[in-house]
């Protein structure tokens, strides 16, 4: 892949100077807004906070260098004003993640400048906690002792933060309880724990509301339905010897690998003791297709290809059913963390097109604006920028994985009037990839 980048050598007189000045200014800008302003809602006067003259900034050409994706943010040339020009969704933009931030890069022409601002996009209690399912059934043999818990199912929430579902609550009823377990990465798994001995003889189904709330201000809720029903008699359920299982995959594992294998005992004899193997009945499709459990031995194989810049993780439940008349069942974790290999290469980016420079223009001007990025993390996402030495230009980091295109040396146009430079870019995988840019 090659880019042309031509860079014109203007005669040594002129009626005026001109020249691009390299001038990059630290990340001090920032502006906080709510998500979901209205289109045209005004962030901040982006043109008096960097300190540009109002009246001038037109002709100097403002703008806000496009990026990938949308363009969220747009400026009123008139006013000097950073405006929403797109409706922003921050768990869209952001997932569950606690901060937001949108960096952008601010572009002024004549001379050429560069400024980084950022906007930090706050959460705004705009969904109720939701579960999958508007009515959910427990199956509770009649023998089974008090204290014995049942798992609800979970439900999501969107929002983050103080926004994020706080708690559950049950109806009021005099055989169960409610209890809330708080998971390492903060999730909150609702148990339904049997207080009263139930018997079926006396009430076959209980009907129960299971309510989750979240933090905002006001609160969202959402609720399911519960329904209980009584049986007799397979006493002693599955148990899974692990409450989480755990396991690291290379990103370029073919399907059919296999990832691993959950185990549980039951302590009852005959059919009650079969175990059959599952997924949660709730889990989403997409894990489905990616994943397959065995039913007989619990072995869990991969069946579709990753892609760790798709998603870095997985994380879902399987289900423990015996053979029992009625069956019982237990649930248990797994994590999948998917590991990064090398399978991006660097792309090369022209950000500001390169502008004719002068043959007297002093070193350290300014050419043109270059980035260098790489979809993969870690070591195999970090790109370093290199050209020949031969050129009198130089690359000068200037943040993230911006360059500055500098002179480094006289100019002398009727010697050189015009270069083709050739850039590469290589990441630090092993191997490295490689691109070149010309």
């Amino acid at each position: 892949m090659w880019t042309l980048v031509k860079i014109k050598i203007f005669p040594w007189l002129a009626l005026w100077m001109f020249f691009l000045l390299w001038n990059t200014i630290e990340a001090q800008t920032r502006y906080t807004i709510p998500e979901e302003l209205d289109v045209g809602s005004v962030v901040g006067n982006i043109a008096k906070d960097l300190g540009f003259d109002i009246a001038k900034i037109s002709d100097r050409k403002l703008r806000i260098a496009p990026g990938a994706g949308k363009q969220y943010f747009a400026v009123d040339l008139g006013k000097g004003e950073l405006i929403v020009n797109e409706r922003i969704d921050r768990e869209s933009l952001c997932g569950q993640s606690a901060s937001c931030l949108l960096p952008l890069q601010v572009i002024i022409e004549d001379p050429l400048q560069f400024y980084r601002v950022e906007v930090e996009i706050l959460d705004i209690n705009d969904n109720s906690p939701l579960f999958m399912s508007g009515e959910n059934t427990i199956k509770v043999p009649e023998s089974t002792l008090s204290g014995v818990r049942f798992r609800l199912e979970t439900a999501q929430d969107r929002d983050v933060g103080i926004n994020y579902l706080r708690s559950y609550s049950l109806n009021k009823n005099d055989f169960f309880a409610l209890n809330v377990k708080n998971n390492k990465d903060g999730t909150k798994v609702a148990e339904l724990v049997l207080e009263k001995t139930v018997d079926r003889e006396q009430q076959p189904v209980h009907n129960l509301i299971l309510t989750a709330v979240d933090g905002g201000t006001p609160a969202r809720s959402g609720t399911t339905h519960v329904t209980v029903m009584v049986i007799d008699i397979n006493d002693n359920a599955p148990s899974f010897d692990q409450d989480l299982y755990e396991i690291q995959l290379s990103e370029n594992a073919i399907p059919g690998t296999l990832v691993l294998t959950v185990r549980a005992n039951d302590l009852d004899e005959g059919p009650n003791s079969k175990i059959e193997y599952s997924f949660e009945s709730h889990t989403a499709d997409s894990i489905q297709k990616l994943f397959v459990i065995n039913e007989d031995t619990g072995a869990i194989t991969l069946s579709d290809a990753l892609d760790y810049e798709k998603s870095p993780s997985y994380k879902f439940d399987v289900c423990a059913r015996d053979k029992g008349t009625p069956s019982m069942e237990a649930h248990s974790g797994v994590q999948v963390t998917i590991v990064d290999v090398n399978d991006n290469s660097p792309e090369i980016t022209i950000t500001s097109s390169p502008k004719p420079v002068r043959e007297d223009a002093p070193v350290g001007t300014m050419v043109a604006l270059i980035s260098a990025k790489d979809l993969d993390s870690g070591e195999n996402g970090q790109v370093s920028l290199r050209m020949s030495s031969d050129y009198p230009f130089k690359l000068n980091p200037s943040f993230a994985d911006h360059y500055a295109l500098v002179t480094h040396a006289t100019l002398d146009r009727e010697k050189y009037p015009e270069y083709r430079i050739e850039l590469e870019a290589s990441d630090s995988g092993s191997p490295a990839l490689t691109s070149r840019e010309r």
